[in-house]
């Protein structure tokens, strides 16, 4: 019997598509330091030709820079783009893993279950402990006074 629980780069590989991948890469690459210094070495050498540093005949986009404008506006618009797509994998990624914690947690309550019938523990009295537990942890989180008794509901 095989009850191992799904992996969750398993499950994401199953998910991610050729898309996913190179809107990942483009992402990767674009948070790294590398990306600002080529942006940095691609705008120097550009404002340097079109200032005529080179000559009259090398300028191809005299300032105002209209050309380096618009490139580099749909650059951003592209890049955010990306990023959002990324994020949004992110969000997937991490409802898969907490499904995969959901289960994982059913799994070990029902396994404590069934071991503490086994072994003739009295399920309704751990249950009492345990909501006493949570119950003053979460005063004491709230750094509340009053640490609620075994007696009072849990919100």
């Amino acid at each position: 019997m095989d009850i191992r629980l799904p992996n969750e780069q398993a499950v994401l590989a199953r998910m991610r598509g050729t898309q996913d991948r190179i809107a990942d890469a483009i992402t990767t690459f674009a948070g790294t330091m590398q990306f600002v210094y080529l942006h940095a070495v691609w705008f120097t050498v550009w404002i340097t030709f079109n200032e005529g540093l080179f000559g009259r005949s090398a300028i191809w986009d005299p300032y105002p820079f209209g050309l380096l404008t618009m490139i580099v506006s749909l650059e951003a618009i592209f890049l955010s783009t990306f990023v959002m797509v990324s994020q949004n994998r992110q969000a997937i990624r991490e409802k898969v893993r907490a499904d995969l914690d959901f289960e994982t947690n059913i799994r070990s309550e029902v396994w404590a279950a069934h071991m503490g019938h086994a072994l003739g523990v009295d399920a309704e009295e751990v249950e009492q402990d345990v909501r006493t537990l949570l119950a003053q942890n979460r005063a004491k989180m709230n750094d509340t006074e009053q640490i609620p008794t075994a007696n009072q509901p849990i919100d």
